[in-house]
């Protein structure tokens, strides 16, 4: 089987942040099949084009047994919001004609994810010209969280965003949703036909967990970061608008007088911004790092004594999982959940770890100081998480059902196409 990706954001190979793809198409390989991705040649995280892509609109690498197209993205990407929105529209176009004059060969199918969801019309063309289903993937719930979040704003934007996805989920032979809350608005909300829809959510990665679990030094690690004496609590992911680390810093201002260190690890719009006001505040005990690769991501959460999972408090952020989430149930630790709904619902569920109202500062610090004096908790509730992903989340397991869903998807339209081309006139 041949497979045609469209991601804006997949990763390179020393990239940090959210790996999912890059996890899965690996996995797909593995089982025979030949994967090539449209990706950007931008970070989502990033300001500017790595130097190889500089000047550049197409550069064709190998990424393991991944073909891999890295397409023109405006660098004004993460400049302000018309930038976010130019960078959007510039791969939307690059991917388009990457896929119609770059790309070699027949392909049996194109899977497009997002967000961005414009995207999905070049991958709605390119199923169309190259005669190939389209499947659709629905990472977040765009434009309602852009909405929720004050980022989007333009009433015009609001409206082509809207049509863009009631006509990407019209023409989408099948459509994954990574939450039931996802597929439960999708069927009831949007009126998306109920077999069309599949879910494979996001899934936690045993295979590097594991191997540090039997192999990491945590007593020298932590030592060398200088984290010995402290309860460490980790934060991995963006740090942006629909974030609101602001959260955090108030409840390390409130933990002042415990051992508890915030650390947090990524990039993001918002970064200066909280840095500055956590100087301006006083605020001792969070410490900002830089992204890193996915390898020492798990080995920090290894070091700590919790991780964290933190949104803005809007409704919209009830439907999703947070990526991290289940990366901290694979390395044994508690999760520290400020985002409700399905996530609440799944950390209660697991027995992995506790939720905390999103910018309720009282909250964190009850909560906090609640573990502080049980330190039991920390091995109880992390052990839980691992065993309930283990048995619900092994990326592995979800990657092969995906690609079983797609392998049916493909067989069912040859059939109809077949039936219709032998149906006399």
């Amino acid at each position: 089987m041949k497979i045609l990706l469209v991601h804006q954001y997949f990763l390179e190979e020393d990239d940090p942040g959210g790996s999912r793809w890059n996890e899965i198409t690996k996995s797909w390989t593995e089982q025979g099949a030949e994967v090539t991705v449209l990706g950007g040649m931008m970070h989502y995280n990033g300001s500017a084009k790595r130097e190889e892509y500089k000047g550049k609109y197409f550069v064709k690498k190998q990424q393991g047994a991944v073909t891999v197209w890295r397409c023109h993205v405006s660098e004004s990407y993460n400049a302000n919001f018309l930038g976010r929105l130019w960078g959007y529209f510039s791969f939307m176009f690059s991917s388009l004609w990457a896929g119609l004059f770059k790309v070699k060969g027949k392909f049996d199918v194109v899977v497009v994810t997002s967000p961005p969801l414009f995207v999905g019309f070049s991958g709605y063309l390119l199923s169309r010209l190259k005669r190939m289903p389209l499947v659709f993937e629905v990472r977040d719930l765009w434009p309602e969280s852009a909405i929720d979040t004050g980022v989007l704003k333009n009433k015009f934007v609001i409206k082509l965003a809207y049509w863009v996805e009631d006509f990407i989920y019209r023409k989408a032979a099948m459509i994954n949703v990574l939450t039931p809350a996802f597929y439960n608005t999708l069927r009831d909300k949007k009126n998306v036909p109920e077999q069309k829809l599949i879910f494979i959510p996001n899934a936690a990665d045993f295979s590097l967990s594991d191997h540090l679990l039997e192999s990491f030094d945590r007593d020298s690690f932590r030592r060398e970061h200088q984290l010995s004496d402290k309860f460490v609590i980790t934060y991995v992911g963006a740090h942006g608008v629909a974030n609101h680390l602001e959260q955090v810093l108030d409840a390390g201002k409130a933990l002042e007088d415990t051992p508890v260190l915030f650390l947090l690890i990524g990039q993001g719009m918002e970064k200066p911004r909280l840095q500055q006001l956590a100087g301006e505040k006083g605020v001792k005990n969070v410490r900002f790092l830089d992204a890193v690769p996915k390898a020492d991501v798990f080995k920090y959460i290894l070091a700590s004594e919790m991780g964290a999972s933190i949104l803005k408090k809007v409704d919209t952020f009830k439907t999703v999982y947070s990526n991290k989430t289940f990366d901290y149930m694979a390395c044994r630790k508690p999760i520290l959940m400020a985002i409700d709904g399905v996530s609440r619902e799944l950390v209660e569920t697991a027995g992995a770890g506790c939720y905390v109202e999103p910018e309720n500062t009282a909250a964190y610090n009850t909560i906090i100081r609640e573990y502080l004096q049980d330190p039991q908790r920390l091995q109880t509730e992390g052990d839980s998480g691992f065993r309930y992903a283990k048995q619900n989340f092994d990326r592995q397991v979800l990657a092969s059902r995906y690609l079983d869903f797609i392998r049916k998807k493909i067989i069912k339209e040859i059939k109809t196409n077949n039936a219709l081309v032998q149906e006399p006139v």
